[in-house]
């Protein structure tokens, strides 16, 4: 009998906790965080804050943290991190498969299912007659038997390593140039003024497919891999405890000229992500209807499109 009444003061000394603390909150649980992580890449940067802006509209709070992608990846499958929509295939194949067969992430959906990864020439180069890999190295003294690549150690630099050191596409007296993406690009910009001949790699979603006319080189070896598509990866964790969060997530796709238009704005013309964010939500409702389609609010009392519609507008 003792026990019982202790149990019961125990319950009701809880329930008195709760009340003064739900009145000094106004009544509100605390909302939900969703945990981010964003590699430093404009596409990812933008993408990722456009999710963070339409949860938070639907009353979750969010975080975010900028790593490079493989310590983000390892956040991701250490639990630290719920969702990275960042994961470039195949070219990180050989990271990502091993952590999704061992279960420590799922690659929820191909957020950005056309995207590309390849060598790139200007168009005039392409009207000359390069057309694929296999072309370059008819035309190498123009190229200065070189090809621009950007940070080293990244995936597709090794793709061309690779291919020099094997002389595949008759490419084993060329040497590929690393630098930072901002100056290979600064100089594809300035030999593309000039109308020079230039090869480097090049990607979408970007702003460089808006800014310059290029060209995607044919790869009949595939050494590339085949086609390139971004993935959402989530922790299997978060995922079976967040039913709500994941159909937002699974639903979020977007196409390489949508995101390329995002980081045209922001990586290019320098605009903060919250402009772009913002006035793209405002200006693209039916589209953000589409990723909201079943989501509810954090607090589960009513359609999060409602609640984005009207702190965003549209």
């Amino acid at each position: 009998m003792f026990v019982f009444k202790g149990w019961t003061r125990s319950v009701g000394i809880s329930a008195l906790t709760l009340a003064l603390w739900m009145v000094s909150t106004g009544g509100a649980l605390a909302a939900p965080t969703v945990k981010f992580a964003a590699p430093p890449w404009p596409g990812v940067t933008v993408k990722t804050a456009m999710a963070q802006r339409i949860l938070e509209a639907a009353g979750y709070d969010t975080h975010v943290t900028n790593a490079s992608w493989t310590i983000a990846l390892q956040g991701v499958a250490r639990g630290d991190i719920d969702a990275d929509l960042g994961i470039w295939m195949p070219t990180q194949k050989s990271t990502v498969e091993p952590m999704v067969k061992s279960g420590k992430i799922d690659l929820l959906v191909k957020n950005v299912p056309d995207a590309q990864y390849d060598l790139v020439v200007p168009d005039y180069v392409w009207n000359a007659g390069v057309h694929s890999i296999a072309d370059l190295n008819k035309y190498a003294d123009k190229f200065d038997h070189r090809i621009y690549g950007i940070e080293a150690g990244n995936d597709g630099n090794q793709v061309m390593i690779d291919a020099i050191k094997n002389d595949t596409y008759n490419l084993g007296d060329w040497t590929l140039r690393p630098s930072s993406t901002a100056v290979m690009l600064t100089a594809a910009g300035r030999k593309i003024d000039d109308k020079e001949w230039i090869v480097f790699l090049g990607w979408k979603p970007h702003w460089m497919n808006i800014k310059y006319d290029l060209k995607y080189l044919k790869d009949p070896k595939q050494i590339w891999g085949g086609g390139s598509v971004v993935y959402t990866a989530v922790n299997p964790t978060f995922e079976k405890k967040n039913p709500n969060v994941i159909r937002f997530l699974k639903q979020m796709v977007v196409s390489s000229d949508i995101q390329s238009d995002w980081v045209y704005d922001y990586g290019y013309k320098h605009e903060s992500a919250d402009e772009v964010v913002d006035r793209w939500i405002k200006n693209n409702m039916d589209m953000v209807a589409q990723w909201l389609d079943g989501v509810k609010t954090a607090d589960g009392s009513g359609p999060a499109l409602a609640a984005v519609k009207k702190e965003l507008g549209g």
